[in-house]
């Protein structure tokens, strides 16, 4: 994937993200300014997205620490580069779940 695709791809996973929030009906506050996305929970915890254009990621930073997503072309979805390639909405919901303290669920719009 070139620089140009990456940041298309990122770029709508950003606002699929902001839409799928709003789906939810959960509790949290976003923002997104110059392609960084920030949700915060009641409680003040936070997680940040960024695009990583030089390594075409996304990186994640949560309260349990930073993850780092490859896009699988294949199967139209962000994988987590570590442990069990966790998908990044699965992993969006558990982390949003363990941060808000209340079972928050994120499905990909």
């Amino acid at each position: 994937m070139n620089e140009s695709e990456f940041q298309e791809i990122a770029e709508q996973t950003i606002e699929d993200i902001q839409e799928a929030i709003d789906d939810s009906g959960a509790d949290i506050d976003y923002d997104e300014i110059g392609g960084v996305l920030t949700l915060e929970f009641e409680n003040g915890s936070k997680i940040i997205f960024s695009k990583q254009g030089a390594m075409n990621q996304l990186w994640m930073a949560a309260r349990s620490g930073g993850y780092h997503f490859d896009y699988d072309e294949a199967a139209g979805q962000w994988l987590c580069d570590s442990g069990d390639k966790e998908e990044l909405y699965s992993m969006l919901s558990r982390l949003s779940s363990e941060q808000a303290g209340e079972d928050i669920v994120i499905i990909a719009p």
